[in-house]
């Protein structure tokens, strides 16, 4: 087949922010071409602007008014005179509409064409493109179902539990998993909310939920004439909410029957639809050992990384030089394929705190030292100074270890993360240290490897919550707000200092026990003293209310909910009692602690 023209452009647009824009400058400046950023208001000073070559704001502080805005994206690369747009990830990098735009506009859109993002971008139709090339599969509807009955009765047919998923985005926005047959209407409606309200639409599908699966996929690049290569495998199954937290590459344990039929099916669902560009094909893969088609991500992903160190290709110079008109071969470095010859984990530090189910937490960095040494990369857009808003995603910074084999890796993700030290926010370091002492991920225990997409919910958290408390921040005037496993806070001079004590985390006597249970029972009386009151966890958006003022609630029931950095946070009432004081209304933006309402305390009357 003939090769395209190679397109001429010299100089990119990167249509994003943080941590990837910053990554794809650095790809830009291997590759001898000029960087062009945009930024929103609150990004004025952020790194990725600083050190592109050429920088211009687009005027906002919302994502709506400057990351999303097409107008102003197109406006500033002919402002900048761009002869490309490189999308990232998020945002509008898997809009179809935006890169035809940018086509039309007469520029080189650096990912795979539209009406491939179009196919796979609905879920449906990438099921159906799946069946067609003999991809595993999972039951489920061929079309969006129409109501929740329809969604009751696939339940019935194919048994619980099931998963109402939006046919359109990703990133476990829009997706629900029914176990009951009750609550198969509730959260059918949910998602169809959530769907619409992240991605303009709210059609979703139904389909069987593979309990206890694993995550994994298959990284691929395609060029323009019609060659596909499979440069990797990953495994992804470390999630939060569907949020991916811990990736690495290659998928471990994986026989060479389930390796073979991932790598096959990825490369001819891409060859089916002309897929160009970076691309994830991802899978589940059940307790029985059984894989089955997920969906496309047709865009580089976070965790591109792991696949870099462990094969040498660097995904994001690739994309260039693709959509450049290179060939594979050209892009990738090496016409034979890749074959891993190293073990890479990527974790993902998040603005979230862990003792408080993940919520995101907002505020100044106050310091930032990142750790380094011998197989660590650390892929970041913040810095010390660098202000964390709930506007934007909650990601500060990617830790990479890479080590000859799986076991190596694990030992210097030890000594990495121990390393980093960030404060101002409370952040996933502490669940992230804590991961790599869990047998069920170093896969050190007698069932081995036994992580799954919901083991957090479902077995660590529960875990955590019946043993010591996890860490958080230390206050440096006001001394430990929590204990954490084998760490203390002691106090030297008008100083505290987060100590490590071996085995503290098992001990059950001791003054440092002691201590431990003290703080313990102290944040307890805290929160009894302070009961009635619900408070937003995180400055966010009030996206629902539930309840009015006066209206008698059960202990757990739904008050309102609240989003932030693109995630859903439910506010439940604390106990049974009355609804009094509520002043929010949905739209309202609220702060990070302040009151939305009470619930007195009292038996709920019965009708």
């Amino acid at each position: 087949m003939t090769g395209p023209r190679p397109a001429e452009f010299k100089r990119v647009l990167i249509a994003n922010r943080g941590e990837i824009a910053l990554r794809i400058v650095r790809a830009c400046r291997d590759a001898g071409l000029t960087s062009i950023a945009v930024y929103a208001d609150p990004d004025a000073d952020a790194p990725f602007a600083r050190l592109a070559d050429e920088a211009l704001p687009l005027n906002g502080t919302s994502p709506a008014a400057t990351y999303l805005d097409m107008t102003k994206l197109l406006a500033a690369a002919e402002h900048a005179g761009a002869g490309a747009v490189h999308p990232g990830y998020g945002f509008l990098a898997e809009n179809a509409d935006f890169a035809q735009a940018v086509i039309d506009a007469g520029l080189t859109w650096i990912g795979p064409p539209p009406e491939v993002i179009r196919a796979l971008g609905d879920k449906v139709a990438a099921r159906a493109i799946a069946a067609r090339v003999g991809a595993p599969l999972v039951a489920g509807t061929p079309e969006p179902v129409a109501d929740a009955a329809q969604a009751v009765a696939f339940a019935r047919t194919h048994g619980l539990p099931i998963a109402i998923k939006a046919a359109h985005g990703g990133g476990g926005r829009g997706l629900r998993i029914a176990r009951d047959l009750d609550e198969v209407a509730a959260l059918f409606e949910a998602a169809v909310r959530e769907a619409q309200a992240a991605f303009g639409r709210g059609e979703c599908f139904v389909e069987a939920y593979v309990e206890r699966g694993r995550h994994v996929e298959a990284q691929v690049l395609a060029d323009a004439r019609g060659d596909v290569l499979v440069v990797g495998t990953r495994d992804c199954t470390l999630q939060r909410r569907y949020q991916k937290l811990v990736e690495e590459a290659p998928a471990p344990f994986l026989s060479a029957a389930q390796q073979a039929t991932l790598e096959r099916s990825a490369a001819a669902v891409c060859r089916e639809v002309g897929y160009v560009s970076a691309g994830t094909v991802e899978f589940l893969l059940s307790a029985a050992g059984q894989l089955s088609f997920l969906e496309v991500n047709t865009r580089l992903q976070v965790e591109h990384c792991v696949t870099e160190e462990t094969t040498d290709v660097d995904l994001v110079r690739a994309q260039l030089l693709i959509a450049a008109g290179h060939s594979l071969a050209e892009a990738a470095g090496r016409p034979g394929g890749t074959t891993p010859g190293r073990h890479a984990i990527e974790f993902r530090v998040n603005a979230e705190d862990p003792g408080r189910g993940f919520a995101p937490s907002t505020g100044t960095i106050t310091r930032f030292w990142p750790p380094g040494g011998p197989g660590v990369r650390v892929d970041s857009g913040v810095e010390a100074g660098s202000v964390i808003g709930a506007q934007f995603d909650s990601l500060l910074a990617k830790v990479i270890v890479t080590g000859r084999d799986r076991q190596q890796a694990l030992e210097r993700a030890r000594r990495a993360l121990a390393e980093f030290d960030v404060a101002g926010v409370r952040t996933t370091l502490p669940f992230l240290r804590q991961v790599l002492t869990e047998p069920a991920f170093t896969a050190a225990g007698p069932d081995g490897f036994a992580v799954h997409t919901r083991w957090i919910e479902q077995d660590y958290l529960p875990a955590a919550a019946a043993g010591p408390v996890p860490q958080t921040p230390q206050n440096p005037q006001t001394g430990p707000e929590e204990p954490d496993g084998d760490r203390v806070a002691v106090r030297v001079g008008r100083r505290w200092l987060s100590v490590d004590v071996p085995g503290l985390a098992q001990a059950r006597e001791g003054p440092l026990v002691l201590a431990r249970e003290q703080a313990r029972e102290r944040l307890e009386r805290a929160g009894q003293a302070a009961g009635e009151a619900v408070r937003a966890p995180m400055q966010g958006t009030v996206i629902r209310v539930e309840v009015a003022d006066g209206d008698e609630v059960e202990a757990g029931q739904l008050l309102a909910v609240v989003e932030a950095m693109k995630m859903e946070n439910p506010l439940c009432a604390p106990h049974p009692g009355r609804v009094t004081g509520l002043h929010v209304t949905v739209g309202d933006t609220v702060a990070q602690g302040a009151t939305l309402c009470q619930v007195t305390p009292g038996q709920v009357t019965a009708d």
